[in-house]
């Protein structure tokens, strides 16, 4: 089990140890930060009001074992920089639980009835993990990022908050 709690400067060297690459830091942060992670890149996403930074922390060691973001926008809020950073809890559905705990979270603080995410198209087992969570594909909105001499076409998956609510009331009566 995960639960998602304030990031912290006091988290930032555990963030940075891992993220090993451009390639690495492009598919969990985008165009917005820049290789070599940095405390003072960090800083900035703290300090900025529409911006809510997590830890993913492992409930049965207390250990910070991933990381995960929420962006307020106008009209949504949007689910990024999610990352099980730890690689030896990688494949086991923990990112499908950040997801839900984001979910939560955003729809339960915020006035909004929009999330939404971008995720790179080649990244199969996270478009996956999106959609049994019930986020569609958004066909009219795709973005182009260059990294080294590669072109990744980012794509864009939406939820709304009535099919959240659905799908968590489904999922409660099935326990």
């Amino acid at each position: 089990m995960i639960e998602i709690e304030k990031f912290t400067a006091k988290d930032f060297k555990n963030l940075i140890s891992w993220i090993n690459n451009e390639e690495d830091l492009m598919q969990f942060a985008g165009p917005q930060l820049t290789f070599p992670l940095t405390d003072e890149q960090l800083e900035k996403s703290l300090r900025n009001k529409n911006v809510f930074c997590f830890k993913v922390i492992d409930i049965s060691t207390g250990l910070a074992i991933g990381h995960a973001e929420i962006f307020l926008k106008e009209n949504s809020f949007a689910l990024a920089r999610i990352l099980i950073g730890d690689k030896n809890m990688r494949g086991k559905g923990l990112g499908k639980k950040v997801v839900e705990k984001l979910l939560e979270f955003g729809f339960n603080n915020f006035d909004k009835n929009t999330a939404e995410l971008n995720v790179f198209d080649w990244n199969t087992s996270a478009i996956k993990c999106y959609e049994n969570v019930g986020f569609e594909i958004n066909p009219d909105l795709k973005f182009e990022r260059k990294v080294n001499d590669k072109t990744w076409i980012a794509i864009n998956m939406r939820i709304d908050k009535n099919k959240w609510q659905k799908k968590t009331e489904t999922a409660q009566k099935n326990l």
